[in-house]
């Protein structure tokens, strides 16, 4: 009778605790939440390129071809033989013919450096890394619109010019591994084991970090009230791709914060003062305000700046419509600006219509 009752007793506290179990299942907020991703969705969004070349689709490009790719999408920021500008660091240069034979750029050893800045091509080590951020990340105004065949002829174009190439090559996803045995950098990683050792023992236990670490609560930098909006709102200034980050800008620092007050900030008008379209949104969603600030010049001049130059012109709506598509440099300095292709006429003429308004 004894084991029989406890028994039974087990029984009916298990049962009850099924039960709860599936009522909190069906009440659970987060139960119908989603849906299990198309094999379409996956397929977008799994593109990375792994150092094997794992990832890797199928492709071609010359080294002609990439630089006509170049020329027109890339050169506006980063110079026509990789040198870019005051802006953007250089992508080519301070490698020699030694370093494509050892694996080893060797201006990158202390207390050799040959290049008075350290490019791209002097620390990359897998051409897999360029291969794959240019397919991600670029062109900045329009990531991911390059084909599979510009990405393969824009990287070609670049490794031609740090002399890993020849000028005739076609880069493929056949030969792409043997072009790889001649970066500067290939053999410039350093592997520590302990990090990567999944069956081991990490470097989790350093006395030496680990034990008496003094806090420091001190902030170091802070973003000055006068400064929080000259670039727009961070916060909405997301590109197509990625996730969003930032702070909100048009509201005041966070109180406790070094330099802090309690200054107002200054919020961008969101319309035209015609009621038309959002401009603020454009300047977001284009990336404007990565180069230009609202009251000041970043890169090129700031809005305030262009308003002012062409108050009064009668012509200065058409004009600015056609230099935003357009593009071009000279008219406020060497750096060029890129042509906005992505940008309607009709987005394009708002722009205009907003900055000539006084680009409040």
């Amino acid at each position: 009778m004894k084991s029989i009752f406890k028994l039974s007793t087990n029984a009916v506290v298990l049962a009850a605790a099924l039960s709860l179990g599936t009522a909190f299942a069906q009440t659970a907020p987060w139960h119908n939440m989603g849906r299990d991703a198309t094999a379409a969705e996956v397929k977008a969004w799994d593109i990375d390129v792994r150092p094997d070349f794992k990832g890797l689709p199928a492709g071609a490009g010359s080294v002609s071809q990439g630089e006509a790719v170049w020329e027109v999408k890339c050169a506006s920021c980063h110079g026509s033989f990789g040198e870019s500008n005051e802006v953007f660091t250089p992508i080519i240069g301070g490698t020699t013919k030694d370093d494509i034979k050892n694996g080893r750029v060797k201006g990158l050893e202390e207390g050799k450096s040959i290049s008075p800045q350290k490019t791209t091509i002097m620390k990359v080590a897998t051409v897999s890394t360029i291969w794959d951020y240019i397919n991600r990340a670029m062109p900045w105004n329009a990531p991911k619109t390059l084909t599979t065949n510009e990405v393969y002829g824009v990287t070609a174009y670049l490794l031609s010019l740090a002399e890993i190439v020849p000028a005739d090559f076609t880069l493929t996803d056949k030969n792409i591994a043997e072009v790889q045995k001649r970066m500067p950098n290939r053999n410039g990683m350093v592997f520590y084991e302990p990090l990567w050792k999944a069956n081991g023992k990490g470097d989790v236990k350093n006395v030496a970090c680990m034990k008496d670490c003094s806090v420091d609560p001190k902030v170091h930098s802070f973003l000055p009230d006068f400064a929080r909006d000259a670039h727009g709102n961070i916060q909405e200034q997301n590109r197509v791709i990625g996730p969003v980050r930032g702070t909100d800008t048009t509201k005041p620092a966070p109180k406790g914060l070094v330099g802090s007050s309690a200054a107002a900030p200054v919020v961008v008008a969101a319309r035209t003062a015609s009621g038309g379209a959002d401009a603020k949104g454009m300047l977001n969603t284009n990336a404007c305000t990565a180069c230009h600030g609202l009251k000041s010049k970043i890169v090129g001049p700031g809005f305030n700046e262009i308003s002012a130059k062409y108050k009064g012109k009668a012509d200065a709506e058409t004009y600015l419509e056609g230099k935003i598509k357009s593009g071009g440099s000279g008219v406020w300095g060497a750096v060029p600006m890129p042509a906005q292709d992505q940008l309607s006429a009709a987005d394009a003429k708002t722009l205009a219509k907003w900055i000539v308004e006084g680009a409040k």
